[in-house]
């Protein structure tokens, strides 16, 4: 018999339904029956990808003695942490004070009130069944002494997350140039001079921090930023964690070289690195960058995107039960689909071998060499050879967080690469995303956490769901010229401002109105994404440079992350890179004109290195009122109706009847100029290096 998750939206939920185990999901009246049973909660958290998820769940929860002894002394919960990041993190937060570590699957025991008594992660089958019968034990014989512990470690970890109180305006804290300059020589010290990256394995790619040391480079001309970040980039462009046939990122790598990864590819991940790669080739010209733009952007496309326009959260580690089981090859296979010269070549090339790098003599693709001309061919034979494989299992939520990171990504690859299409994807994902918005009651714009196959689901969206959303919108914006993304980013700005911002100005997960759970948690470090705060902060500190509003409230959210960055950078990633544009000024471009040379200053702006440069373009409106505000309404040539510009378009116009550009800091301009190449060098100027 189904269990109570057989009508959930969730992918990973529904993996679940038909467990022996009486699983609930999180809410109200599973708390109402652990207190009329008198029994603890059994919280486990997870997600559809997740490899150790699946062997716990196949060792333990499909296991009819497992369920028997879980059903009778708990109530057990199965939450998507997905589709729940504030409840994940809050008993993320204790289980790694309890036990000095966190991971996925995550196991708490719960009080009938959600206080956390005993947290781990994955647990065999038999100790899992020892540890529940002694949690039975332990709950009827000394339940008292357990409920007030938990009470107490709750108030515990209240006390180390509770603000500090008002913060700090950016030039008052330590997250200016000088904390800049030492997140530099920190990431140096901590970085793998032979394989790039930073630590040893398990290896993830610091998306951020590489964003944060392209952007230094481009404000500072430091050569060793852009060293440490090419090296990364190229290393992992060429390891296993790569997908050198259909493109996209792994989750991450096994081990420190970049050989092996665990093979599942996150939405979120290949977002941040597409845009991460985009960046080091417009500051390089990189081939090898352009190569992995667009492969992974053709990732997105072909593999995650859902047929309402969204894209999935993930693609799974495991194949029929089997990990890699899609991706690794042999030499024997790489002969039988490319025949046995060229099969050969390939596989010293791709560094395939007899002994293998993976499990079984199997080996992940590399690229050890540079692919000769023949490549193509072979890359397409291959992947068609791969597709007749058993292929991985797809969690199809559309996570509105991680979409939005998918728009900023392709919105801004298509403008700067001339890709048309991506932009117009990013822009159909808008549209879905904002399709499952509601209203409030005083009318502020409020988001979902997903939706899948159209249905939106119960959770309402936490804070980075609004900061990665209104990123992605404002890249949207400056990609087509379309002001209503400006007023989107203003709206999803507005109520984070208001119902999630702490006393502090970092921001809460949750919104003042939102589930009261037993702590309420601010994103304060970036780890496979942004936090909430600094997405926000990023967001705030774009629309301020194109609208000329909230740049104090985005100053005021960068100082809340700068305890952070400077005890570790790698775990401010997304702050520093934010700060590197604050810094910076940021520099504005408008252009004002519908010719060729209009268009080609727009594509010249698009290539600034400039840290947080931003772009506004008219591409025939007349003038607008310089008497208007910050943000004004101008006619729509297309559909006659109102619309809002960014304020760098106010009152700026041709010159001459010719098309002009105007750079500008901080609303204050340069004179305009009328040409493409005086264009390129007032921008090449803005770097002052």
């Amino acid at each position: 018999m189904p269990n109570h998750l057989a009508d959930a939206t969730s992918p990973y939920l529904l993996q679940h339904a038909g467990n022996p185990v009486d699983w609930q999901e999180w809410g109200e009246p599973a708390f109402a029956e652990a207190r009329a049973r008198d029994v603890p909660i059994l919280l486990s958290v997870g997600y559809a990808a997740c490899h150790w998820c699946h062997v716990m769940a196949h060792e333990s929860f499909e296991d009819e003695q497992v369920a028997a002894v879980v059903n009778a002394g708990f109530v057990p919960v199965k939450v998507d942490r997905e589709e729940r990041p504030d409840v994940d993190a809050v008993y993320m937060r204790a289980t790694t004070a309890m036990t000095g570590q966190g991971g996925w699957p995550m196991t708490c025991l719960l009080t009938p009130d959600g206080h956390a008594f005993y947290c781990g992660t994955y647990f065999p089958r038999d100790r899992f069944i020892d540890l529940l019968r002694a949690v039975t034990e332990v709950w009827r014989d000394n339940r008292a002494e357990v409920v007030e512990g938990a009470a107490g470690i709750t108030e515990r970890l209240r006390e180390a997350s509770r603000p500090a109180g008002q913060a700090r305006t950016l030039e008052e804290s330590p997250l200016g140039t000088a904390r800049l300059d030492d997140a530099l020589t920190a990431l140096v010290d901590q970085a793998d001079p032979r394989h790039g990256g930073f630590g040893g394995a398990p290896k993830f790619p610091p998306s951020m921090v590489l964003e944060y040391l392209l952007r230094h480079h481009a404000r500072t001309g430091n050569p060793e930023a852009l060293d440490l970040a090419e090296h990364t980039c190229s290393a992992m462009a060429r390891g296993g964690i790569y997908d050198q046939l259909a493109g996209g990122f792994a989750r991450y790598s096994v081990d420190a070289a970049w050989v092996v990864p665990h093979f599942e590819k996150m939405l979120a991940d290949n977002a941040q690195l597409l845009r991460v790669y985009l960046h080091w080739y417009r500051t390089t010209g990189s081939a090898l960058a352009e190569r992995v733009i667009r492969e992974t952007a053709e990732f997105l496309l072909r593999d995650l995107r859902t047929p309402e326009g969204g894209f999935a959260a993930s693609l799974d580690a495991d194949t029929d039960g089997e990990e890699g089981l899609t991706y690794v090859w042999t030499p024997e296979q790489l002969i039988a689909a490319l025949g046995p010269e060229d099969g050969a070549r390939a596989a010293a090339m791709l560094g395939v071998t007899e002994a293998g790098t993976f499990e079984g003599g199997t080996s992940t693709l590399r690229m050890l060499d540079e692919p000769p001309a023949e490549w193509p061919e072979w890359r397409l034979r291959l992947f068609e050879a791969r597709r007749l494989r058993p292929q991985p299992a797809r969690d199809d939520k559309v996570v509105t967080s991680w979409n939005g990171l998918a728009i900023a990504a392709l919105a801004e690859a298509g403008a700067l690469l001339e890709e048309p299409s991506w932009v117009a994807a990013a822009r159909q994902c808008g549209e879905l995303v904002l399709t499952h918005t509601t209203r409030d009651g005083a009318g502020r714009l409020r988001l979902r956490r997903a939706s899948r196959d159209g249905q939106v689901g119960q959770a309402w969206g936490v804070a980075d769901d609004y900061g990665n959303l209104a990123e992605g919108v404002l890249a949207l914006h400056q990609a087509t010229g379309e002001a209503r993304w400006l007023e989107v980013a203003d709206e999803l700005l507005t109520t984070a401002l208001e119902q999630f911002r702490a006393p502090d100005d970092s921001f809460y997960d949750t919104a003042d109105d939102g589930e009261r759970l037993v702590l309420r948690m601010r994103g304060l470090t970036d780890n496979a994404e942004p936090s909430g705060t600094s997405a926000l902060a990023g967001a705030l500190l774009t629309f301020s440079a194109l609208t000329g509003r909230r740049r104090e409230e985005a100053e005021a959210a960068l100082a809340a992350g700068s305890e952070v960055a400077g005890q570790d950078p790698r775990f401010a990633g997304w702050f520093l890179a934010v700060a590197e544009a604050a810094v910076s000024g940021p520099v504005q471009v408008a252009v004002v004109g519908d010719d060729d040379i209009a268009r080609e200053m727009v594509a010249v702006a698009r290539a600034a290195t400039s840290p947080g440069a931003v772009l506004a373009f008219d591409t025939g409106a007349e003038p607008t009122d310089p008497g208007a505000g910050n943000v004004v309404a101008a006619s729509d040539p297309d559909t006659g109706h109102n619309r809002v510009q960014s304020a760098l378009l106010t009152g700026r116009g041709r010159i001459d009847g010719r098309s002009a550009a105007y750079v500008c800091r901080g609303f204050v301009c340069d004179l305009p100029v009328v040409t493409v190449e005086d264009l390129r060098t007032t921008l090449a100027a803005t770097t002052g290096h």
